[in-house]
């Protein structure tokens, strides 16, 4: 009877961790998007909706405004994942290349600007940590996450470039 219990206590459990999960995205990320996404919209409905199209027909006919400045600006102004909500202003055939161009930037310029994506700084952060408080360097972390890949999918990536 024990054992039952304990089983029903353990799968109770499981969806209380679940709760308490879905609790801190509701105090935590769900209203900054929300409010980002407000404040996105009010400043689309204050310049225009024509004008944020034109500008976006503008942008996506020159790949540096489409591929560098707008995601840059983007990622810089409104973080990770607000970024990628400016891709909706794309054609269509242009949007999987922006949105690759703008994840880039979220997460590459996050450790010059780590309000960008203080998610993804704070877990490095953490890592790192934990590293040196076991007296050894993190420089090598990055190497080692790619090592792991490569023994893990059972490849061997090559030091060497290749000529086109």
């Amino acid at each position: 009877m024990d054992l039952l219990v304990s089983f029903a206590e353990g799968f109770m459990n499981l969806f209380q961790v679940g709760a308490d999960n879905f609790v801190s995205w509701v105090t935590g990320i769900v209203p900054t998007v929300l409010i980002l996404l407000i404040a996105m919209n009010t400043l689309i409905a204050l310049i225009g909706q024509n004008r944020i199209n034109r500008f976006a027909k503008f942008s996506a006919k020159n790949p540096l405004l489409r591929y560098m400045v707008v995601p840059f600006l983007g990622a810089f102004m409104l973080g990770n994942p607000m970024a990628l909500s400016l891709g909706r202003f794309m054609p269509e055939r242009i949007k999987p290349s922006y949105y690759a161009s703008a994840s880039y930037f979220c997460h590459t310029s996050s450790g010059v600007f780590p309000h960008i994506n203080p998610g993804e700084v704070f877990i490095f952060l953490g890592i790192a940590n934990g590293i040196t408080t076991l007296g050894q360097s993190y420089m090598p972390l990055a190497v080692f996450t790619t090592k792991m890949v490569m023994k893990q999918q059972g490849i061997e990536l090559s030091n060497e470039l290749k000529e086109a």
